[in-house]
């Protein structure tokens, strides 16, 4: 294989930005691309294969424009622009960062951060009800809040309600001390965290004193008519059928609906089918009803919560039997059956 060089020439400004911190960037490229970078003020030297130091030399371009863009560049994006341009994608990381949700009380800004957040964002305001549904650390459950505050602070609706099952991560809790309230907050904290971060605990508290946010078990929904709301059902993998059927037939006029969940991590009972899994077959292709699929790729976490899910993911795929595995089993079971029938006609 012969060896390519490449040079690339970065703008002073932007060097500490995309070279990061002891140029841990650079280092994260080079494991990943299976590249050499020699980096001398401010040009950096790529050799390779020519496949490879295009790919590379795109994966800096990218960065550069983000940095130039103003944004502070972290391992994420080193990641998901490498995982971007392996697989020869035309979006650009900097192009995702354009479209501001809202500001957080600390005046972070809220941008989605990978094509499938991006997506994800587009059906929310497009759609009448969403389903968000992806492992763990995609933003499924943040960015559903970040619209909901949004859509609140701009009169779009009325009220934010947030829901979601009580039911415990495989472990029992027993009796929990204190009012129906304390007893239920447990299940409902990260609901209340996400809140406390987007509009500050005191704005929080007094909405929530008028009855303008109300956050509330699933159980709860029962029986009532949901106008003029914007509703997030949060864990959705641990409904029943049964409960997603009477969420899904609570909503009224002028509300939006973002319904998220984790189909790896459901805490029902073995064998009990999950509302979400039945919901996804049921709905597909309704109009007005968006589904969003988010990967790992669009886990935007600490970069190990990535090879996490990759991992399990890797795993649970070999768990699963083979189609010819399950089709052999299916003849060895029917010819025993037909076997024992005919014993008993011959007896």
């Amino acid at each position: 294989m012969s060896i390519s060089e490449q040079i690339i020439d970065v703008p002073a400004e932007c060097i500490r930005n995309v070279f990061g911190e002891f140029d841990c960037h650079i280092k994260m490229i080079e494991r990943a691309m299976n590249v050499t970078i020699i980096s001398r003020g401010g040009s950096l030297k790529i050799l390779g294969s020519e496949e490879q130091c295009g790919q590379t030399a795109r994966i800096f371009s990218q960065l550069m424009n983000l940095a130039v863009s103003g944004e502070t560049i972290t391992q994420q994006n080193v990641s998901y622009t490498i995982a971007m341009c392996m697989e020869d994608k035309e979006e650009t990381v900097a192009s995702l960062y354009k479209d501001l949700i809202c500001h957080t009380v600390s005046g972070k800004p809220v941008k989605p951060k990978t094509a499938g957040q991006k997506d994800y964002i587009n059906k929310i305001r497009d759609k009448m009800i969403v389903f968000g549904v992806g492992p763990a650390g995609t933003g499924k459950t943040y960015l559903a809040m970040a619209m909901a505050v949004t859509a609140f602070k701009n009169d779009e609706v009325a009220r934010i309600i947030l829901t979601r099952p009580a039911i415990e991560a495989g472990e029992k809790l027993g009796f929990l001390p204190g009012d129906l309230q304390s007893k239920i907050d447990p299940y409902l904290r990260p609901l209340y965290d996400a809140l406390y971060e987007l509009m500050g605990a005191e704005s929080f508290q007094k909405n929530m004193e008028k009855g303008l946010i109300e956050v509330a078990p699933l159980a709860y929904m029962r029986g009532r008519t949901l106008d003029n709301c914007f509703i997030v059902l949060d864990e959705a993998q641990n409904t029943t059928p049964a409960q997603m059927k009477m969420f899904l037939t609570r909503i009224g006029y002028g509300s939006k609906v973002i319904i998220t969940g984790d189909q790896s991590q459901k805490d029902l009972l073995p064998n009990q089918t999950s509302g979400l899994d039945q919901a996804l077959k049921i709905l597909a292709g309704i109009d007005d009803i968006g589904i969003c699929m988010l990967t790992s790729l669009d886990v935007v976490r600490h970069p190990l919560v990535q090879k996490i899910v990759r991992a399990y993911e890797s795993y649970e795929k070999k768990r699963q039997p083979r189609p010819e595995d399950r089709e052999r089993n299916g003849h060895a079971g029917g010819s025993g059956k037909r076997g024992r029938s005919g014993d008993r006609r011959s007896r």
